[in-house]
C-alpha cells in the first residue's frame, strides 16, 4: 500500500473510500492510512472484543472516546475510560474487550501500517468469521493472535 497523506477535515460520518468494515461483531471505518500510519474509528458493541495477539511490526494505540474498555495487557488486566490512550507496544501480547453493558467507540490507530488494511478487510470479507479462519488469515498479515487468557 502506498498512499499519501492528504490534508484535508475528514467529516466524522465520512470515512476512506466510504469503506467501512464489519469485523467480529464491531465496525470499523477508516479514517487515516498511510505506509508510515493508519487510523480507525472503532465502535465495540457490548460483549464483543478483540482477540489477544500481537503486532511483531507495529505498536497500537486507542483512545477512549465513549464507553469503557478492558485491556489484557501481557498477562495483566487493567481498564481504561473516556479519555485514556492505551499505548500497545510492538511484540507484547495484548486483547480488547468491552465487558460493560454499553456500546464503546474509540479511535485506534497503528505505526506503520504494515499489512493491517488488507487484514481488515479480509476478515470483512470472511463468511462466516470463526475463529480460526480469522487467526490464519491475521497470521498471513503481521499479527499472531494467541490462544485466550485465563480471564478477560
Amino acid at each position: 500500500m502506498t498512499r499519501s497523506e492528504i490534508q484535508e477535515v475528514l467529516p466524522a460520518d465520512r470515512s476512506v473510500d466510504g469503506i467501512v468494515w464489519e469485523i467480529l461483531g464491531q465496525t470499523y471505518r477508516p479514517k487515516q492510512v498511510t505506509d508510515a500510519s493508519f487510523a480507525w474509528h472503532a465502535t465495540l458493541p457490548p460483549g464483543t472484543f478483540v482477540p489477544p495477539h500481537i503486532h511483531p511490526t507495529q505498536h497500537e494505540y486507542l483512545y477512549v472516546l465513549s464507553g469503557t474498555l478492558d485491556f489484557w495487557l501481557d498477562g495483566r488486566t487493567t481498564t481504561a475510560n473516556v479519555g485514556d490512550l492505551a499505548k500497545l507496544a510492538m511484540g507484547i501480547p495484548h486483547g480488547i474487550y468491552n465487558n460493560s453493558q454499553e456500546t464503546a467507540t474509540a479511535l485506534f490507530w497503528v505505526a506503520p501500517t504494515g499489512k493491517l488494511w488488507e487484514l481488515f478487510q479480509g476478515i470483512h470479507d470472511l463468511d462466516p468469521q470463526t475463529g480460526e479462519a480469522v487467526a490464519a488469515l491475521a497470521g498471513q498479515h503481521e499479527v499472531e493472535f494467541l490462544p485466550p487468557p485465563d480471564a478477560a
